[in-house]
Formats: structure tokens, C-alpha cells, sequence
């Protein structure tokens, strides 16, 4: 089967488009294919704790500019990523031309069901209009053994129950944060089993502390500085890896 059943109705589809526009005009509108080494040495980290074999088959869900699959290809995985601006997809297919890209929604993935070995939405699914049925995108064109890999934010977050953090401006598009406990109601609802998680601890870098106006740097450094010691519970992002569940 090439193609999932996933379809959105016409409500869904113009939210779609909205956020789309927003990606293209705004969040993408001035990028450039180059990535920070603050990411590097995250997605370096990342694929180390992801113990590939040997020239894997790497899928990214919203893939964005796609600093994650370059990683993965420079260690010899083969890529495919799907994102729906366009800006970002031309920008993949510019540093990446042997991989297989897509600007479109991500609850129907143009690929044949057990095409990858590898699966990844880092950061995204709380943007998206139908996240169970993309999920479930996602365990259609998984292999046997696959693995999944979601980043997702976390409600109860420390700095967003105290009223200092509100969200990322990508919620001008949609953003939907949800908690741990709900994110797993999801993962299930989709046909997920969660094997593993761990904290996102890449803000413990000075590229991400500097990053920005100076008159933060001191607020940035001190939320990287509590989030090694906050439980898991309590923390900004947290790394679900996850099996497909037996049916």
C-alpha cells in the first residue's frame, strides 16, 4: 500500500493551509541552509543514543530544515523528510539531493507501508490538525523492529505552571501542549508503546544560552542550569522512544 486512508475534512484542510502560510511567511521566511553547531552536537548526541545499524532507513516528520536527517545521511542512513512549507523542503533538498522530500501535511505519508527503519518528530506534533492520525501514518510505513522516536512539550512544565513561560510564537499558527500523561493516551490511541524516555536537555549549551537579546541570556542560563535536576515530570520537552504496539 503506497498512500495511508488519512483524510482531513474541509475545517481541517483550511487550518492546514493557515499554517502553512505561517511556516512559509513567517517561521521559515528568512532561512538559509545552515545549521548551529549547538544542533550538531545535539543530533550528534542523538544518533549515538539511537544505536542504528547500518545504513538505515530515516523518515523525519516534519523534517523542517533538516539539520537531523543530514546527520543521520552523513553516518550513512538513507533520508526522507516531509514538512509543509516549501521554503524548508527546497531548502532539504539543496543540502540533502540523494534523499526522498515532500512539502505536505503529515497525515498522509506518500510512502509504501515498512519503508523505514527509523521514524522521528522532534518537537512538532503539537502543531499539527490530526496528530493521532499521523501517528498512525507513521506505524503504516514503519518496518518490522522499527523504532519511533517523538520529542513533545510538556504541560506541566515548571516555568509554564509558574506562569513564566506561555508557549512558543509558532502558537500564532497551533500549538496544542499537552501532559505526559495525555501524550501517552495518544501514543496508544495510535498504536504506539513507549519503550523509553529521557529529558531534552539540549539547552545545556552557551550557543543556546547567547542566542538572542543579551537581556535574556541570564533567564535562558538559569532554566538550563535547573532543568538537569527537575524530574522528569517537570521538564520543558521530554524524548518518547516507542515500538510499535501488538495488535
Amino acid at each position: 500500500m503506497f498512500g495511508g486512508e488519512a483524510l482531513l475534512d474541509s475545517q481541517q484542510q483550511s487550518e492546514v493551509e493557515e499554517i502553512k502560510a505561517f511556516y512559509d511567511s513567517v517561521y521559515y521566511a528568512d532561512a538559509r541552509p545552515a545549521a548551529s553547531p549547538a544542533l550538531l552536537r545535539h543530533y550528534d548526541r542523538l544518533h549515538h543514543k539511537m544505536s542504528l545499524g547500518t545504513s538505515p532507513a530515516v523518515l523525519d516528520v516534519a523534517c523542517g530544515l533538516g539539520e537531523w536527517l543530514k546527520v543521520c545521511e552523513d553516518k550513512g542512513a538513507s533520508v526522507a523528510g516531509i514538512d509543509l512549507s516549501e521554503k524548508a523542503i527546497d531548502i532539504c533538498r539543496q543540502v540533502m539531493p540523494q534523499g526522498e522530500f515532500y512539502a505536505q501535511a503529515a497525515e498522509t505519508l506518500p510512502f509504501a507501508d515498512g519503508s523505514f527503519d527509523l521514524i522521528t518528530c522532534l518537537g512538532s506534533l503539537e502543531h499539527f490538525v490530526d496528530p493521532v492520525g499521523s501517528m498512525r501514518e507513521m506505524v503504516r510505513v514503519a518496518r518490522p523492529g522499527a523504532k519511533v522516536l517523538l520529542l513533545v512539550p510538556n504541560k506541566d512544565f515548571l516555568s509554564r505552571k509558574l506562569g513564566l513561560f506561555r508557549g512558543t510564537y509558532q502558537v500564532d499558527a497551533k500549538e496544542v501542549v499537552r501532559t505526559l500523561p495525555e501524550w501517552h493516551e495518544l501514543f496508544r490511541a495510535a498504536g504506539l508503546r513507549v519503550t523509553d524516555r529521557w529529558k531534552d536537555l539540549h539547552v545545556l549549551d552557551p550557543d543556546w544560552i547567547a542566542r538572542g537579546s543579551p537581556i535574556t541570556w541570564p533567564i535562558r542560563a538559569a532554566q538550563a542550569a535547573v532543568l538537569p535536576i527537575l524530574p522528569l515530570r517537570w521538564q520543558y520537552q521530554v524524548y518518547h522512544q516507542c515500538a510499535i504496539a501488538e495488535t
